[in-house]
């Protein structure tokens, strides 16, 4: 799981990390490049979950959620603009790859059976 949320976790920070210095050729100005730098936040946080992620149920469940609901937003733009094949990666991940990691994680803290808040060392 945690090779699969490392792996997924390429898209939003790749993407976003490009798009918050202007490197898709997008000149969306500066509204495009702060979207950009939420989503290479969103992946950076699921990846900082990697290491504890049968712990990490809280802020793994908001960051699926916040994903999704902004899926379902690029879903509905698609009766205005179709199905131009620059949607068609991120609807896969925001509907499909990230409810399912978030699914499987729950799966995974059941079976470790940790259902408290994360623990710090020391």
């Amino acid at each position: 799981m945690q090779v699969a949320v490392a792996l997924a976790g390429l898209v939003p920070v790749g993407a976003g990390a490009l798009g918050a210095v202007d490197r898709l050729g997008l000149h969306a100005g500066s509204h495009g490049r702060y979207l950009s730098g939420l989503l290479l936040g969103i992946g950076l946080v699921f990846w900082a979950s990697i290491p504890t992620i049968e712990r990490r149920g809280g802020a793994f469940r908001t960051l699926a959620f916040v994903v999704a609901v902004g899926g379902l937003a690029r879903q509905a733009a698609t009766a205005e603009t179709g199905w131009p094949p620059s949607v068609v990666l991120p609807l896969v991940m925001e509907l499909g790859v990230t409810p399912l990691l978030a699914l499987w994680r729950e799966r995974v803290q059941r079976r470790v059976g940790h259902t408290g808040p994360p623990t710090t060392p020391g």
